[in-house]
């Protein structure tokens, strides 16, 4: 009698096991395709702050640049 009950138990156990994880594999499909899109909206938002910093360095450089060269010219016409 007690090995039915070991064989009954086990067979319960095994098909516990086969239950069907359908929704538990969707949700999780769900929640990986979220986490992707949201590392990539950041990824996007982090280059378009790089252009923006790099394209504001570019713009300061030319203005530091452009002072100097009108106060190179200015020093030059002076010691004429």
């Amino acid at each position: 009698m007690k090995k039915v009950a070991l064989t009954v138990a086990v067979l319960a156990l095994g098909l516990a096991a086969c239950e069907d994880n359908a929704p538990d594999n969707e949700a999780s499909t769900v929640n990986t395709i979220e986490m992707e899109a949201n590392a990539d909206t950041a990824a996007a938002a982090n280059s378009v702050d790089n252009a923006l910093d790099a394209t504001e360095n570019a713009a300061d450089n030319a203005v530091v640049t452009d002072d100097e060269a009108a106060a190179n010219n200015t020093a030059t016409n002076n010691a004429m």
